[in-house]
């Protein structure tokens, strides 16, 4: 196998060997919760965390499209895993979306490369309206928020994060920027302890009173209006954040087959389970290639109809994969229901699919909505 010391790494052959690895944690780390710092430990040895980070900057220049086949890969053999590392890369994959099309970001996607950062996403917590409390002091301001789901946050070293802000004249702004984790005021809470995905340290992160520079604010907009750095975030995150979960059906088919080869002679419709259980999966796996296709390895406008699309394909990738594992969970009967059966984890953990932005309601609400009044 090809490794670091030769001139290209085999990453599609190195995420498997990994991957291997991963699953033989897999169980006790969601048994104890305890966030996958051995394979965070792995992955960074072998520089997954500057994988899409373009050569001249120090990375591999990994193209979207293989670091989404990359997530899927670990996703079938370590869900939490593989879930942690999609939103350290979405966060990067914006990054090199704005260093290609705009010459930006080069200092921070080069940080990344030469020290391996962690960056956490709070984009949970960060839709139109945001959260917490934002106040000018000379230089910059102070913040103060709680900023739940975020992944990764356990073994973070930079949260990329916002909160809302009102100027003098009443009207309010949203304010995006990035905290290092080692800034005062900035804490971790121990507060995932969940049914699925228990692994990801997914903990929120506290600002208490925490100093932003004025420099350090990417972004202003407008409060609870669509902006269009949403569409850079929605094209490259939710194809590599589904990914994950196409992964996880994936595993949960090829349990059900090799179960359902050695007592299919006790279950009659045990073929019609599998037939429908393949017709869900070709269905996830279908539109997850569509979903980055769009994205079109960083080659995309930021138009909303793309998000809305998007989106849309989110929800349906979502639902076809929490089939895949319900009707996997059917072929191999009760067995499935006892925890030392891998299908119970990969159940538990595929249902956090549908509570990544947007959600299902807020999902149809936003196509249905540009389909009313179309905007580019």
């Amino acid at each position: 196998m090809e490794t670091l010391t030769t001139v290209t790494t085999n990453w599609i052959e190195l995420t498997h060997e990994l991957g291997k690895k991963f699953a033989e944690r897999a169980s006790a780390n969601d048994s104890s919760g305890e966030f996958v710092y051995e394979n965070y430990a792995d992955l960074k040895e072998h520089r997954y965390f500057s994988a899409l980070v373009p050569k001249e900057l120090g990375g591999d220049e990994v193209s979207h499209t293989q670091m989404c086949d990359m997530l899927r890969i670990l996703g079938y053999y370590c869900g939490s895993t593989a879930l942690a590392l999609s939103m350290h890369q979405h966060l990067v994959s914006a990054a090199v979306w704005k260093y290609k099309h705009k010459g930006e970001g080069a200092p921070m996607l080069t940080k990344v490369a030469d020290q391996q950062l962690v960056l956490v996403s709070t984009g949970a917590r960060d839709w139109l309206d945001s959260n917490g409390e934002m106040t000018r002091v000379d230089g910059g301001y102070l913040f103060t928020a709680r900023k739940s789901f975020a992944s990764q946050s356990i073994a973070g070293n930079v949260a990329v994060t916002s909160g809302p802000f009102q100027e003098e004249d009443g009207t309010w702004k949203v304010l995006h920027f990035s905290v290092p984790f080692s800034s005062e005021g900035v804490s971790v809470a121990n507060d995932w302890d969940v049914m699925g995905m228990r692994a990801t340290g997914s903990h929120s992160i506290v600002f208490n009173q925490v100093y932003i520079p004025e420099t350090s604010v990417a972004l202003a907009r407008p409060r609870n209006e669509f902006h269009p750095v949403w569409n850079l975030v929605i094209g490259v995150a939710m194809p590599l954040i589904m990914s994950v979960y196409v992964g996880i059906a994936e595993r949960a088919q090829d349990i059900a087959i090799a179960i359902g080869k050695k007592y299919h002679r006790n279950q009659k419709h045990l073929p019609y389970i599998l037939g429908k259980m393949k017709n869900s999966l070709m269905s996830a796996q279908a539109q997850w290639r569509a979903m980055y296709a769009i994205t079109n390895n960083f080659e995309f406008g930021l138009h909303k109809q793309n998000s809305a699309d998007m989106l849309c394909y989110k929800t349906n990738v979502s639902d076809a994969a929490i089939e895949t594992v319900s009707l996997a969970m059917e072929a191999v009967g009760g067995q499935g229901f006892y925890r030392k059966n891998e299908l119970e984890r990969l159940f538990r953990d595929v249902q956090a699919s549908p509570f990544h932005p947007l959600p299902r309601w807020d999902q149809m609400q936003f196509a249905g909505e540009q389909l009313l009044n179309p905007v580019k």
